[in-house]
């Protein structure tokens, strides 16, 4: 991407939209007169320098990126013409072949990023369009390279997969702490103890699983072979189905994101 491109954020004000447009402002990927972003109602009081428009078309035409970052069920009532520029979606379900046919550039690219963009943490697989140009690919490392990290996958199959598995972002790991919390305060915990507790245990994971790189599944047998109260907890886990139950909502998840595509 070179230093005088434009970008336009559709949805700008939205939880992902305006973390996106936070996270390439923050890391100096864009000047914020470069950016422009587009809202619905009221004019945010947030970025400042930025262009901010209620009109999508007008958004589009100062930018030489688009990126649609709405939900998809609105997506049908924003039928804006981006010829000629680098379109990015970050909607589940919603296909290459649909965005390029209504939006009119052949230069598309699917993305996924998830809500942990707003801290610089999201997982963001992405694939493009055959016309996607090398330049186009470097745009869309740059954007969510400062969002967190991010992967050029093989095609919609995988960011499809992938809506359920890293798109949900922190809402699994949240499940389960709704879940270890519960169970704490059940327990005689106060709440403002369990919260502390069960919140570090997940913030300490992550860390630790991002500085080893290593396979979760060798973390998880290190406790195992201890043979202490870890383990004892994993087995009664799994016994009750965890493993099966996770399965089983990643499949929920793709079915959805497939059929969001159909529906549209």
């Amino acid at each position: 991407m070179t230093a005088t491109q434009r970008i336009g954020i559709i949805g700008g004000n939205g939880w992902l939209g305006g973390a996106i447009a936070a996270a390439i402002l923050d890391t100096g990927a864009i000047e914020p007169g470069h950016l422009s972003l587009s809202y619905r109602r009221n004019r945010p009081d947030r970025f400042e320098d930025a262009f901010w428009t209620a009109d999508n078309q007008a958004l589009v035409d100062r930018s030489d990126v688009v990126i649609l970052s709405v939900r998809p069920e609105d997506w049908p009532a924003i039928p804006v013409n981006a010829e000629g520029r680098l379109l990015i979606s970050v909607m589940a379900g919603i296909r290459i072949d649909q965005l390029s046919a209504v939006h009119a550039t052949d230069r598309v690219i699917r993305a996924l990023p998830n809500a942990a963009a707003e801290v610089g943490r999201s997982y963001t697989p992405w694939t493009t369009s055959p016309a996607a140009t090398a330049e186009d690919r470097a745009t869309a490392r740059m954007i969510f390279d400062a969002c967190g990290i991010e992967d050029e996958v093989s095609g919609e199959a995988d960011i499809d997969y992938l809506t359920g598995l890293t798109g949900s972002g922190p809402a699994f790991p949240a499940l389960l702490a709704r879940a270890m919390m519960a169970d704490a305060i059940a327990h005689g915990l106060p709440e403002a103890t369990a919260r502390r507790a069960v919140n570090m245990v997940l913030v300490g994971t992550g860390r630790l699983l991002e500085r080893r790189d290593e396979d979760p599944a060798e973390t998880v047998k290190t406790f195992l072979d201890y043979r202490g109260t870890t383990a004892a907890a994993i087995e009664t886990m799994r016994a009750g189905g965890f493993d099966r139950a996770v399965a089983d909502g990643l499949r929920a998840a793709f079915k959805k994101s497939v059929s969001m595509g159909d529906a549209s």
